[in-house]
């Protein structure tokens, strides 16, 4: 939505907004936009007398606002729909789909296409650090957006993706998630039929070939030309890392073209990523060579592993991870990247669907990585959290406040740990906390 608020803006428009809780680097990237953030959710959003209330998926009946929007009859329309009518009508819309990776992948494919000279427009869920902002018009046909399958409003229980009619669709992979709007794959799988439905067939589909989810999703009927990408030799598009370290990439192409790069990443699932959006600026006229070669000029994406701070030779990551799949391969790819120095992990748990208890039996075994783990547990945490934790033994410390969980963990961590937070929330400053606690305690 923050997102939607800057194309908005660069339109032309007024643009205000509210949420209940509003932290960096979104809020930061609006205010320097001049968008107004109203924090909280009562009628007084509207006193403005807007024109048009775009409504975000968070909001539902009950809520003051939402209330006062419908008594009112005011004009409203959900943010994908306001995106496809006023921004993607007419473009080349290239979209990300799938359970993991979708904004890394984005970046990376604005990135190359910008890189390119073509000066595409994008909408992602996240700060590509190569351009400072999450949304832009761009100056191109190409738009690359990052397609969630997460309903669209309270009034639109469609997924978001449904209003993208991308030519060009990205499926990184499909995993069953958001357990609190889709009750198993299946009823995953048939939205994401739908996306397959109006991409047409002359369009392209660039989809991970290890993946059996998206083979039963093609099974269900595909009318566009699929190529496939991943890190084994059965696939149209190969990618592999040339070094221990993951520092060194290269990559081969349908044809059989070959071309090497070396990045500031690290991970498998950042290879298949990059390898994904290699594959699908090619598809669009960027050259292989060029595609390859801009990948060691990106930047990273703000909240997806980045490094905010190292004090004292201990180096503090932020990163969205809030899905087993996604913290184990985090965690993974730390540990092969930084060989002998312990890996710690700060978790939040704050997904409905960790909240509703359905990775409950993942989680710990994603943990199973880390050398040590700071848990903070919300108040509402379903039944079965703690037990299903166990398994971890002494390498697990519960707090259910911030500020013990900060000091606890500032007495522990030594000189070449690799701290990491997972949150997709704030943590409660929990990360700049100890980030300035151990600046204070042991020196920058």
């Amino acid at each position: 939505m923050g997102g939607v608020a800057a194309l908005a803006r660069a339109a032309g428009h007024k643009v205000t907004g509210c949420d209940r809780n509003v932290y960096p680097p979104m809020s930061t990237q609006l205010k320097e936009l001049g968008i107004a953030i109203h924090e909280g959710v009562d009628r007084e959003q509207l006193s403005v007398d807007p024109d048009c209330v775009v409504v975000g998926n968070v909001m539902s009946r009950g809520v003051d606002v939402v209330e006062a929007m419908l008594n009112d009859n005011h004009r409203y329309t959900s943010g994908p729909q306001w995106l496809a009518e006023n921004v993607l009508h007419d473009r080349h819309v290239i979209a990300v789909a799938g359970t993991h990776g979708k904004t890394t992948t984005a970046s990376m494919l604005a990135w190359i296409l910008e890189d390119a000279g073509l000066e595409p427009g994008f909408l992602i869920g996240g700060i590509p650090a190569n351009f400072g902002t999450s949304a832009r018009f761009g100056k191109s046909p190409f738009f690359v957006v990052e397609a969630d399958e997460y309903d669209t409003a309270f009034f639109d229980k469609r997924a978001k993706f449904v209003h993208y009619r991308p030519r060009t669709l990205v499926l990184n992979n499909l995993e069953f998630d958001h357990a609190d709007i889709y009750k198993d794959m299946d009823a995953i799988l048939w939205q994401f039929h739908q996306l397959l439905r109006m991409v047409p067939s002359d369009g392209t589909i660039i989809s991970n070939g290890a993946d059996k989810n998206l083979q039963k999703l093609f099974d269900m009927g595909c009318w566009t030309k699929v190529q496939t990408f991943g890190t084994r030799d059965d696939t149209d598009w190969i990618a592999r890392f040339g070094d221990k370290v993951e520092r060194h990439i290269g990559m081969r192409s349908p044809s059989g073209e070959a071309a090497e790069a070396r990045w500031r990443m690290g991970g498998y699932h950042n290879l298949e990523n990059a390898m994904a959006a290699v594959a699908a600026a090619v598809s669009v006229g960027v050259s292989f060579e060029s595609a390859v070669d801009a990948l060691s000029r990106f930047e990273g994406v703000k909240r997806r592993m980045e490094r905010t701070a190292t004090v004292a030779d201990i180096a503090i990551y932020d990163d969205f991870a809030h899905h087993p799949t996604a913290i184990k391969k985090a965690i993974a790819s730390m540990r092969r990247r930084y060989p002998g120095h312990r890996v710690i992990v700060a978790m939040e748990p704050r997904s409905n669907t960790m909240k509703l208890g359905v990775h409950n039996d993942a989680l710990a075994e994603s943990l199973q990585g880390a050398d040590l783990v700071w848990m903070y547990r919300p108040a509402d945490m379903g039944d079965g959290f703690d037990d299903a934790l166990q398994s971890l033994g002494g390498k697990l410390r519960m707090h259910k406040d911030y500020d013990q969980l900060v000091n606890d963990m500032s007495r522990k961590v030594l000189s070449g740990d690799q701290v990491i937070f997972m949150s997709n929330g704030g943590f409660g400053s929990a990360r700049q906390t100890l980030t300035a606690l151990l600046q204070r305690t042991r020196g920058g």
